[in-house]
């Protein structure tokens, strides 16, 4: 029989992928005799199965569950249910992986309007009973039932207007029991039914729930943004209470071992005096520094202290931790490994190695690679905050600058977002429920809420600036403004935040590129020696290539010479070339934009010093250099000394049903042989010329795009030789070259080994091999790729993140039909996965020799391709 419920006394920190991260962790902390409420773990196994029995807990698994029940009854020494000292619970989710926020948890379960009374009594403390029952029944109804918190949390601030309270502990028991009944009504209003008396009914849904939660809006968006499989479930962690909200020798709170915004080993947290676990990350009230626990409770803190040393030297990583104190009694709920700024992730783990702790291997496989993104963000220009106008100033939340405009919901900033929008996102307080505006958001302003508050642990897990917890600021949702420092900021107005100082600006502020700091470069240099796959950049400016040399570029693996066709001087040239008549008039064109093409092709041969450098024969369709004004149109009739009517004709002859699968790439070199001498020309006199001015040992590697044919490259490969020979007899050159192709066609994967024939080496054009393979347009996707999602068709974008089962299949079959017939080819990718962390680490797998991605992602493909040495070491495939 399948074991689907585990006590925490049998598990350990190695059964994660079961218990889940929560579950093992607890099953840790408990076999290191640590002061844990006890409980059981509903295993990840068991939300599948409840998935595959069509969202229902199977007769097997719910006898499990109360057989849990009941051990815990015997260990805590009270029944649930009990109307008299009633076992309560907690539900908490706990899935392989940390996804703060992003799932459900129900405290305080087991309660109801007999038990409650019961409770009331034996503690003696009946405030505290009737809160710890208006709790549960909010609790439950938002996360089992899904009947709207803003109702109940409206209800609650109408009685504390109505009694006075500034807080909701300045409320009595009467005045909870009013509440409560209140709060009841909305749920019997909202649902047609009684709030549900009998606890085991309350467990059941529940746990239902927090399966359930597996599956909501803002797990799979998280889930999607991670790379977390969405058949890997979550567990569930049911809980023995302890009590926060018993007076003021009870607390909760949540704490770092170290510091998760600059790295510092310092004890970093905060936590509420009288209050549950959800009030310190809900940022309900504004909590205090972990530190002034030494004063209110001594020994409380000191016992704190010693566990989070000894927890952080066991798991030998920075931890988070939620910790309760009932009566002075000091308990702690959970461990992870902490969330953290990409600057802090660094920090920790050289230090980490320098206490000899983990090794460097460790310390590199450790860094989140995408994270790296948060150093390479620009801050605010020195010389613009002098001039800014501060307006308030708050907690420091997360670092970075973020200037846009105000919006106030998820819904506006996602929106004004894809509209092209710079956006801040201002609330209240943010909730899970906000996750895709935070995400469409250059930055975060909030005005309730600490630094572990769900927006300040949320945006640092996404490298968004963050300020959180000003209270100053006077906010009127509806009618879409705030006040702050004596001004007014409507929806739409520009602001600024800096989550590293906590100040906020009005207007919009210039920024500048980030310093990367020491620790950066010693995990770098770690990386470097432990990678197998080199890196290149996609730069097609010396510009571009001189920034991604200083991020570790170690060549160029894609320059798009089309991009340089664009400037006003040279458009009107290869427009000329496009609609001249005649093979004669064509070269008269190109010829004018050879000097172009090779003071391009110098200057970034110049600044790669010899690295290797591929460049791209024109690839998009004519019509795309075509004008498309009628100003544009008549300037050309002019310079051609044709009619507007001539040129409009001769546009509209090229006009294509499906241009980006029409007359491009190779075919425009076989249709048009001229344009590939002229640009070999261009390439070989550039390398020739730098080599001899220079002294660098330039290799020019010359790529066709979109070949299918072997022949078809073969052709074009003839005009290329025989122009690059003659270039070289001309300067009495011997410099070697290489050609090779993009393969971004599914037929070229198919017969790799017949084009490999022609071609020195393959690059990966991973886009367009994408969009051919699965049928569909990049450009337009993105309409309906939300549907595949919500269906659970697809679980990423497979122009984001690389698509191993389809289109890394062919990738896998070109590069061993490659290598079939030419043992020795060079292989890379180009495409945007190049930078993508789980793409490159297929590409490690797949023996490839290099990834290629744009310069500010150069640092993230580097430690990719470390870690995916580390996970496979290919001398061992």
């Amino acid at each position: 029989m399948t074991k689907w419920v585990y006590l925490f006394k049998e598990g350990n920190a190695d059964m994660r992928n079961l218990l889940g991260g929560k579950g093992a962790n607890l099953a840790e902390m408990t076999g290191l005799g640590l002061p844990i409420p006890q409980g059981f773990t509903v295993t990840t196994e068991a939300c599948t199965n409840y998935y595959e029995c069509g969202k229902k807990i199977s007769d097997e698994v719910e006898a499990q569950i109360f057989e849990g029940l009941k051990t815990l009854e015997e260990m805590q020494g009270k029944k649930f249910g009990d109307t008299e000292d009633p076992l309560l619970v907690s539900v908490r989710s706990g899935a392989r992986v940390s996804m703060p926020g992003m799932m459900d948890t129900i405290l305080n379960l087991g309660l109801n309007d007999v038990a409650v009374e019961g409770f009331a009594k034996k503690t003696g403390n009946s405030r505290f009973a009737y809160d710890s029952y208006r709790r549960f029944i909010q609790m439950f109804s938002d996360v089992v039932k899904e009947v709207d918190k803003a109702k109940f949390e409206g209800a609650l601030d109408m009685m504390k207007t109505a009694k006075g309270a500034k807080y909701d502990t300045d409320l009595t028991a009467d005045d909870l029991k009013e509440l409560i009944n209140v709060f009841k009504g909305i749920y019997r209003d909202a649902l047609g039914e009684d709030f549900p008396q009998d606890p085991k009914v309350q467990l059941l849904e529940a746990v239902k729930a927090v399966f359930r939660s597996w599956d909501n809006p803002r797990a799979i968006y998280y889930r999607r943004m991670n790379d977390i499989p969405g058949d890997w479930g979550t567990a569930v962690n049911v809980q023995a209470m302890v009590f926060g909200n018993m007076g003021d020798t009870s607390g909760t709170g949540v704490a770092f071992t170290r510091n998760p915004s600059t790295g510092e080993k310092q004890i970093y947290g905060e936590y509420l005096i009288n209050a549950q676990g959800e009030d310190v990350v809900a940022g309900v009230r504004t909590p205090e520094p972990i530190t002034k626990l030494k004063e209110d409770l001594p020994e409380c803190y000191d016992q704190f202290m010693n566990i989070a040393h000894t927890l952080e030297d066991h798991y030998r990583d920075m931890q988070d931790m939620e910790f309760t104190i009932q009566e002075g009694k000091l308990y702690f709920l959970q461990t992870r490994n902490g969330k953290r700024t990409a600057q802090a992730a660094l920090r920790i783990a050289c230090e980490l190695v320098d206490e000899g702790k983990i090794s460097p291997e460790e310390a590199v496989s450790r860094i989140d690679a995408k994270s790296l993104d948060q150093l390479l963000h620009p801050c605010f220009d020195p010389n613009a905050i002098k001039m800014a106008t501060e307006i308030g100033s708050a907690l420091p939340a997360s670092p970075g600058a973020a200037t846009g405009k105000v919006y106030f919901t998820a819904e506006a900033a996602k929106l004004h977002n894809e509209a092209g929008l710079k956006v801040i996102l201002v609330r209240l307080e943010t909730s899970p429920e906000d996750i895709e505006g935070m995400h469409a958001s250059e930055g975060i302003l909030t005005v309730r809420g600490g630094m572990t508050s769900h927006a300040a642990v949320v945006a640092r897990g996404m490298g968004t600036a963050c300020v959180s917890g000003c209270g100053e600021i006077d906010i009127n949702e509806e009618e879409g403004y705030f006040t702050l420092g004596g001004k007014t900021i409507k929806e739409g107005d520009y602001i600024s935040i800096d989550g590293s100082t906590g100040k906020i600006y009005l207007g919009e502020i210039q920024t500048i590129p980030a310093s990367i700091s020491g620790n950066f470069d010693r995990i770098m240099k770690w990386a470097d020696e432990i990678r197998d796959l080199k890196v290149r950049t996609n730069a097609d400016t010396p510009a571009d290539a001189l920034n991604a040399v200083k991020f570790g570029a170690e060549g160029i693996g894609l320059c798009r010479t089309e991009h340089m066709f664009f400037d006003a001087e040279r458009i009107p040239k290869i427009r000329r070339m496009i609609l001249s008549k005649t093979k004669e008039a064509r070269e008269i064109a190109l010829n004018q934009l050879i000097p172009y093409q090779k003071g391009d092709f110098k200057a970034l041969y110049e600044v790669m010093e010899g690295r290797p450098v591929t460049i791209r024969f024109l690839d998009p369709p004519l019509h795309e250099f075509l004008p498309t004004s009628t100003e544009e149109m008549v300037a050309l009739a002019k310079d051609m000394n044709v009619t507007v009517e001539e040129i409009a004709m001769a546009k509209a002859s090229l006009h294509e049903f499906n241009p980006m699968m029409g007359h491009r790439g190779c075919r425009l070199a076989v249709t048009y042989p001229e344009i590939a001498k002229m640009q070999t020309r261009a390439v070989m006199e550039a390398a020739i010329e730098v080599k001899q001015e220079k002294g660098y040992d330039i290799v020019p590697e010359i790529m066709i795009p979109l070949v299918g044919e072997k022949k078809e490259l073969a052709f074009v490969k003839k005009v290329v030789v025989e122009t690059a020979e003659r270039v070289k007899a001309y300067y009495e050159s011997d410099i070697e070259y290489h050609i090779g192709t993009m393969i971004e066609i599914p037929r070229a994967a198919l017969l790799a080994d017949e084009i490999a024939e022609e071609a020195e080496f393959f690059s990966f054009g991973t886009n367009d091999l994408t969009q051919m393979t699965f049928g569909f347009s990049r450009d337009d996707a993105g309409k309906f790729l939300n549907a595949y999602y919500d269906n659970k068709i697809y679980e990423s974008d497979p122009f984001a993140r690389l698509d191993q089962s389809g289109v890394g299949q062919l990738v896998e079959m070109a590069a061993q039909k490659g290598r079939s017939t030419r043992p020795d080819i060079k292989l890379g990718i180009c495409g945007e996965h190049g930078g993508d962390p789980s793409s490159v680490e297929f590409c490690h797998k797949a023996g490839l020799n290099y990834v290629s991605c744009s310069p500010f992602r150069v640092p993230i493909a580097r430690l990719a391709a470390a870690q995916a040495a580390l996970a496979y070491p290919r001398d061992k495939k």
